[in-house]
């Protein structure tokens, strides 16, 4: 999804935040901070246009997505920036604080996931984010987060799944099978 909002959106660069203390699950089961942010670098290194920002793992507290973007504009003010989601995770927007402040800090991006109902999408970002959310075109992948936790967790392989350096960092930390 990063790599495919960089070029449709004509973006100078996407930045991935690793939650620090992720709000829905706040104790646990997750990695620890420190492996998540070191995924995350892993999957950019190399990768033009995208970055990894610490800014959630250096703040105290439940990591809030409103927050985070403020923070975000303040330290570039006069960027634009677009925050990215699945359409699954757009279904949801209202149950997380302060969507408001969301969509105002920045447009939506929205991917396309699988199972959703494309046409109720776009009548609620149209009610959430009035003229402010753009619609990705990227294939339908039945790769997900939660489908790679799951296999993580059953001992099973990532493979392809991944990029290979996340892999390769999974492996050493023992998380997925070798």
């Amino acid at each position: 999804m990063a790599t495919e909002a960089l070029w449709q959106l004509g973006l100078d660069r996407v930045v991935l935040v690793p939650a620090g203390v992720p709000p829905h699950k706040p104790d646990g089961p997750h990695l620890p901070a420190a492996l998540r942010a070191r995924l995350v670098e892993a999957a950019v290194a190399g990768e033009p246009g995208l970055a990894m920002s610490s800014i959630e793992l250096e703040r105290p507290g439940p990591s809030f997505t409103a927050d985070t973007l403020e923070a975000l504009a303040a330290a570039e003010p006069g960027a634009r920036l677009w925050f990215l989601l699945g359409a699954d995770q757009l279904a949801r927007l209202r149950s997380w604080r302060d969507p408001e402040r969301i969509v105002r800090a920045a447009r939506l991006a929205i991917a396309p996931r699988a199972g959703t109902d494309r046409p109720q999408a776009e009548r609620l970002a149209a009610e959430l984010a009035p003229g402010r959310a753009d619609w990705l075109r990227i294939p339908l992948i039945g790769v997900s987060s939660s489908m790679i936790r799951a296999r993580m967790a059953a001992g099973e392989p990532v493979r392809r799944l991944v990029p290979p350096a996340v892999e390769d960092l999974l492996r050493q930390e023992g998380l997925v099978p070798s």
